[in-house]
């Protein structure tokens, strides 16, 4: 079975890439039937926050993304120390002394000579009795991943295709600090293990810690640390989409602080959210689709491209302009202002960007509206309308029919006066559909007030 897994770190809101990489695990998990893991990655004791915690299932929640089960990995601290326990027992975690400072000047000295800056294993060749007077002074290790380099590193990306990495080149990992707090790397692995995860669907900016982790995979199998029931026995599939960007073409930190709220305040419905994450970065075209289940359907990961995705808040706009068009009275109800039905949100929706907008077209029927000054000719003309102006199962086709036929006027000459006269603006919604809304006695008080 399908098992996917959006791993927030509870150390802020959620932003729109954020959104993008949870949207479509959860796509990915609904399309195969499978379950989709909120799992919170709450580690970092020091910046976690409980209500960052609740504003992540709220969003979702708002988003319609619904999970299937939560984990916390504050509390599995003690699976991570059996991991831990079981990789340092098959030689693959070794313990550093190194300070910050230290391996900072390592780092330059590496890059002034040309070489990647990657760490020396200086560690691997210190004595007992050397590690014993580090920890006599008072220092404490912190703790690296022994990559084998002699293991290549390859996988079949479901987005960018095949990947190899030299593990020569790359860093062991630190996955613990000195004080005992846990680093992304080795949890994560253990917790996509223990939870089944088949599929890890995430930003490209992951790719190279994939490249890490699938060693920490096959060493914590190798330890026989997978053997519980319902752990993953093969290694999940990795895809890795590109990054969103700014209309501009470059990386955007405004970005990083559109989320749910932002969303929100601006009248943004979740649909028009969901309907342009969806395909964004895809070959398919970004359309404004409520039905989900057509955006499920049509989820493949092989119609996602390698170049970066262009987020366009232009086009997140028209995509909920389009949405707006479609929902249905009972889904914006509650939303709408006092005395509108089905009927009026009907007339008005076609006219909307935003659902809050509702209320200022409704006034078209409520009143009060603008008043305009016309002309003489007009006067006699709106006159005329007010006591033609009969009622019955369309009234607007009735009467336009009437004063056409009374008067010689057709087109602009006949239609404008009158909208201009019964709402006090030059558009808007079909008139054949607003005028009974409105009602006879308040249309023919419009027409006479417009005609004095």
């Amino acid at each position: 079975m399908t098992t996917t897994r959006f791993a927030p770190s509870p150390t802020g809101r959620l932003h729109v890439g954020n959104i993008r990489t949870a949207l479509h695990n959860w796509m990915l998990a609904r399309r195969a039937g499978g379950t989709f893991i909120l799992r919170i990655d709450d580690t970092d004791a020091e910046r976690s926050r409980e209500e960052y915690v609740e504003a992540i299932r709220a969003d979702l929640t708002w988003l319609g993304l619904g999970w299937d089960r939560e984990e916390r990995q504050s509390a599995r601290l003690d699976r991570y120390e059996a991991a831990f326990e079981a990789l340092r027992a098959a030689g693959r975690i070794y313990p550093c002394y190194e300070s910050a400072q230290e391996l900072d000047v390592k780092r330059k000295i590496q890059l002034s000579r040309g070489l990647p800056p990657i760490y020396d294993r200086a560690a691997l060749t210190m004595t007992d009795e050397a590690r014993a007077a580090k920890e006599a002074e008072g220092i404490q290790p912190h703790w690296r991943f022994l990559l084998d380099h002699d293991e290549p590193i390859r996988w079949e990306d479901g987005i960018r295709g095949t990947q190899k990495f030299d593990p020569a080149q790359l860093s062991d990992p630190v996955i613990r600090r000195a004080d005992g707090s846990w680093l992304y790397m080795m949890p994560s692995a253990v917790d996509d293990v223990d939870m089944g995860v088949t599929q890890v669907l995430r930003g490209e900016d992951h790719v190279s810690n994939t490249a890490v982790q699938i060693q920490i995979f096959t060493a914590l199998h190798a330890a026989g640390f997978a053997a519980g029931e319902g752990a993953a026995k093969s290694l999940p599939a990795f895809a890795h989409e590109a990054l969103l960007v700014g209309r501009e073409g470059k990386l955007s930190k405004r970005l990083g602080s559109l989320g749910c709220d932002a969303f929100r305040e601006r009248g943004i419905e979740p649909e028009a959210i969901i309907a342009l994450l969806a395909r964004l970065g895809t070959s398919q075209p970004v359309e404004p689709i409520v039905d989900r289940a057509q955006l499920i359907a049509g989820f493949d990961l092989a119609t996602f491209g390698r170049a970066p995705a262009k987020f366009d808040e232009d086009d997140l706009e028209r995509i909920n302009a389009g949405i707006v068009h479609q929902l249905p009275y009972e889904a914006v109800a509650p939303r709408l202002p006092k005395g509108m039905d089905a009927a009026g949100w009907h007339v008005v929706r076609p006219n909307l960007a935003h659902v809050a907008e509702a209320a200022e077209w409704w006034r078209l029927v409520t009143g009060p509206i603008g008043q305009r000054e016309f002309a003489d000719d007009d006067r006699a003309f709106l006159a005329e309308a007010a006591r033609m102006l009969a009622w019955g199962e369309e009234p607007w086709a009735a009467l336009t029919a009437a004063l056409k036929e009374t008067t010689g006027r057709k087109g602009r000459a006949l239609f404008l006066p009158l909208r201009q006269a019964l709402t006090g603006m030059d558009h808007g919604p079909d008139m054949g559909e607003l005028l009974p809304l409105i009602g006879e006695t308040e249309a023919r008080a419009r027409l006479t007030r417009a005609a004095d």
